[in-house]
Parts: C-alpha cells; sequence; structure tokens
C-alpha cells in the first residue's frame, strides 16, 4: 500500500436520472472502497448515490468538476461519507486528500483539491441555503457572477496562493491553518 493509501480497485456506477431531468447523479453497483494509510476502510456500499467531487460550483473552472482528473475515485468515497452523520465533516475531507494522493493528485491539486471541499463545508455553514445555485450558474446570459459565486471565487483565490507556498509535504495541520485564516471555522 502506498503511504496514502489504496482503492479496492474502480467503481463501478450507473447514470441516475431524477424526476426533474438533472443526471449528475450515479449509484454505485458494486461495494467500492478506500484503504486510508491508517489502515481505516472507507466502504461505499453498492445503490449508494454519488454525484462527483464536492467542488463549489463556483470553482470548477479553477479547480475542477465533479467526475474528472486523477479525484474522481477519491470523491466517490468522500460523497459516501459526508452522507454519513456518524462521520466528521473533517474526516471525510482528510480521508479525501489522501485518497486524492493514492489516486494520482499532485501534492499541489490535493492541497487545493483538500482546501476545495473545507471551502465546501465551510459554504455549507455560512452562506445562506441555494445561495449557489444550479439555475442561477448555468442559464444566465450573458454569464456574470453573482455577488456570493465572486465571493467564493475571490475567497479561494486568497486561499490558494497561500496553499501554493506551502511545501509539498505541508501536513493537514499546515494546510488547516491556512484554510482557517481564510475562512474561520
Amino acid at each position: 500500500m502506498s503511504k496514502h493509501g489504496k482503492f479496492s480497485g474502480n467503481p463501478k456506477t450507473e447514470w441516475l436520472v431524477d424526476e426533474s431531468g438533472a443526471d449528475r447523479n450515479m449509484r454505485l453497483v458494486e461495494d467500492f472502497s478506500y484503504t486510508d494509510p491508517d489502515g481505516r476502510v472507507w466502504l461505499a456500499p453498492l445503490d449508494s448515490k454519488i454525484n462527483g467531487a464536492s467542488i463549489p460550483r463556483p470553482l470548477w473552472g479553477t479547480v475542477g468538476s465533479p467526475y474528472t482528473d486523477d479525484y474522481r475515485r477519491a470523491s466517490v468515497v468522500h460523497d459516501v461519507a459526508c452522507g454519513d452523520p456518524t462521520i466528521p465533516r473533517k474526516d471525510a475531507d482528510i480521508m479525501f486528500y489522501h485518497a486524492c494522493r493514492a489516486g494520482g493528485c499532485s501534492f499541489l491539486q490535493a492541497k487545493l483539491l483538500y482546501a476545495g471541499v473545507r471551502m465546501g463545508a465551510w459554504i455549507d455553514r455560512s452562506l445562506a441555503p441555494n445561495a449557489l445555485s444550479r439555475d442561477r450558474l448555468l442559464f444566465r446570459v450573458p454569464f456574470k457572477l453573482v455577488a456570493d459565486e465572486q465571493f467564493v471565487q475571490d475567497k479561494f483565490q486568497e486561499l490558494a496562493i497561500e496553499v501554493k507556498l506551502l511545501r509539498d509535504d505541508a501536513t493537514i495541520a499546515e494546510l488547516d491553518a491556512v484554510i482557517d485564516k481564510h475562512l474561520q471555522f
């Protein structure tokens, strides 16, 4: 096992379409798991519903979208962990960082993705519900960010500048110090 853990393989999924016609969600058609560096197994069981990385939509152009790049497998176990009320969100986010590294993300990418999911947790606590709704972001012509979206992008850019300055082997505690400075958890 690598120092960042390992996956059980590749997740097997099927696309779901909800009543509104949205088709971002998927369902696991078999168990999938990630074993973290401490040996804890993070199970995403058969029939779990997932929707990709928990990156705030205004950051998709900066960080990446839910189903792209080397963090796709990490997003599966992160989605399931975030939906489990017995798992603290921060624990799920730390697991996501290591799973990103195990999936092939560089140190810089994993640090930025970790900052992105921590920002997602902060948004859930700090912004009004639906402040970053799907309709407001995708169906405006001409496209122009509204205040909350611009705020999120600006806040992430400030945070990312400092995160990028950290050593490649920065600890989670060092990452959290930068994140907490900008997000006030």
